[in-house]
């Protein structure tokens, strides 16, 4: 079988190596302190040093961008990890597997396909964007080989999403729930385990070359749903749900990085954000986890 090299040992991570094992390849996992789970070959390096990057990626068939840079620090610490990645696949011959997000979409009205045009212009939401450009600029070129997945807010073990940092844990204790957001539209929520499925795809079949895929994603939900299924699933009460002021939003930010940050994606959780991810559906035979399943495993 190949031999694949993850970038990031988080849950997208770890689920991609899984998947990867269980397909019988190599997996060598990358990351400052040399982590990883059971059955990779761990290595501690600098991944923003492409040299070196180059080097471990030398002879795989893929090379895995699962790396998760504070969210606070991306101006600072994407660009030359991105550059860093897509230069060590170019000298390395491996294909670039990257797991991104749907910032790059930014306001959207309607359902979220690939074909969505990629129109943020808040600088920390283009970020992910302009990633992508370089990347298949390259690709198209003739340089390197790329494809890239995007999912919506993670679900799943060790995930860290408004939902499963600020809604869950509350709700499985009983307490009350205040956020700055409409708690009635429809949000897609995407199972980390779907997500290591589909980058394993990604990076073993040629029919994903050259362009982005959405993760196979279950029908969307409220967070008033959610949280009320996964209240009857840990035998918790009704979700005590309270929407956050602006002004309290705000006040929040002086003090808190993420509530200073949330402000710029706040568009997400005040409508209605559905992503459609029948292209990987119906190409690779991928099918999406149940939400109640998902939530089974945050448990």
């Amino acid at each position: 079988m190949g031999r694949h090299v993850i970038v990031g040992a988080g849950p997208v991570g770890r689920a991609t190596a899984e998947h990867l094992l269980r397909l019988g390849h190599e997996v060598r996992m990358v990351t400052r302190s040399g982590s990883g789970p059971d059955g990779v070959e761990r290595v501690a390096a600098d991944a923003t040093d492409m040299d070196r990057l180059a080097e471990l990626a030398a002879g795989a068939d893929a090379l895995y961008n699962c790396a998760n840079p504070a969210y606070h620090r991306w101006p600072q610490l994407w660009p030359p990890l991105a550059r860093a990645l897509l230069g060590a696949a170019e000298r390395s011959g491996a294909v670039l597997v990257t797991m991104s997000n749907l910032y790059g979409y930014g306001e959207v009205d309607g359902p979220i396909t690939e074909e969505t045009p990629l129109a943020a212009t808040e600088p920390k939401l283009k970020i992910r964007a302009d990633m992508w450009r370089e990347a298949l600029a390259a690709h198209r070129a003739g340089r390197v080989r790329v494809t890239e997945a995007r999912a919506s807010d993670f679900i799943g073990p060790g995930a860290s999403s408004l939902l499963t940092t600020m809604i869950l844990p509350r709700v499985r204790r009983g307490q009350p729930v205040s956020l700055p957001a409409n708690f009635d539209v429809p949000h897609s929520f995407t199972y980390t385990g779907d997500v290591g499925a589909t980058l394993a795809t990604l990076g073993t079949d040629p029919r994903a070359l050259g362009r982005a895929w959405h993760v196979p994603t279950a029908p969307a939900v409220t967070l008033r749903e959610v949280a009320q299924r996964f209240a009857a699933l840990v035998g918790a009460p009704e979700p005590q749900l309270r929407v956050m002021s602006d002004a309290m939003l705000r006040l929040g930010g002086l003090f808190n990085t993420m509530a200073r940050e949330f402000r710029k994606v706040r568009y997400q959780f005040d409508r209605p954000f559905v992503i459609d991810s029948s292209a990987a559906q119906e190409t690779f035979g991928l099918t999406p986890t149940p939400l109640d399943d998902a939530l089974r495993s945050v448990v």
